[in-house]
């Protein structure tokens, strides 16, 4: 048991192999700075995966044939956020995938927000 309460190796991306996660991203920790992906960006596949397409790549296109958030992406692929970033940006750039920031709606119905407090209140 680890100090979280789970067992041992089932902490998606954090026991991957470092050398698998270099591998992935061709030695990138990072996304270039202008990146333009967040948690809840929705990634859209533009075309479907091709042969001798990196797998995780193919993986990413079969998961975005649908609007889907990055941190999805990250879950189901078991991989860190950050490396994820990394990935869809070079789909991004290769014109596989668009990314779209979902609609925010400014909540200013004062019941409404009454509600979520109480709501929250009683978490």
């Amino acid at each position: 048991m680890n100090g979280q309460g789970g067992q041992p190796g089932n902490r998606p991306g954090r026991d991957d192999s470092p050398d698998r996660l270099y591998t992935l991203t061709g030695g990138r920790s990072r996304s270039a700075p202008d990146n333009p992906f967040d948690l809840v960006t929705l990634v859209v596949a533009e075309c479907d995966p091709v042969p001798g397409m990196q797998s995780e790549h193919a993986a990413i296109l079969r998961l975005a044939e649908r609007p889907t958030a990055v941190v999805e992406v990250a879950a189901v692929l078991r991989l860190p956020v950050g490396i994820t970033k990394v990935l869809l940006a070079d789909l991004l750039a290769a014109g596989r995938v668009s990314a779209r920031h979902p609609r925010r709606t400014a909540v200013t119905d004062p019941d409404i927000l009454e509600q979520v407090l109480v709501g929250l209140r009683n978490l």
